[in-house]
């Protein structure tokens, strides 16, 4: 069980980290002088700091996890204006709104399948 424990913040770790990786490479890449092109970035912090308090802190693992899937929610959601401008082709900005809105749906489902089996360990 310890593992499985410790998968989801793992997992929450290292998606954050891809997220600021994602933010910081785009934005070099690009030669971007818009702060928008890191907001993968600023939205990976908040998941590296959740997932590292949730392995730290086991007993504070379930507040912690909380946090994460609404970081991940979030990531999802702004995802989401890729579909606003999809028919303007793919772009470094547009490619990131589609990695977030995947990556972030994704991101959230396991979360919420983790929340569910762990409820249903605990019953």
């Amino acid at each position: 069980m310890d593992n499985d424990s410790t998968f989801m913040p793992n997992l929450t770790l290292a998606y954050g980290m891809f997220l600021v990786a994602w933010g910081v490479a785009v934005s070099v890449l690009s030669d971007s002088n818009s702060v928008t092109s890191y907001f993968p970035a600023f939205l990976g912090a908040p998941l590296v700091a959740s997932g590292w308090m949730a392995k730290s802190n086991p007993e504070q693992r379930k507040l912690w996890m909380h946090v994460a899937v609404s970081f991940g929610l979030l990531c999802a959601l702004g995802g989401t204006r890729f579909f606003m401008v999809m028919g303007d082709g793919i772009d470094y900005a547009s490619g990131s709104m589609l990695m977030l809105f995947l990556t972030g749906s994704a991101f959230t489902g396991l979360c919420v399948r983790s929340f569910i089996e762990a409820r249903k360990a605990n019953a």
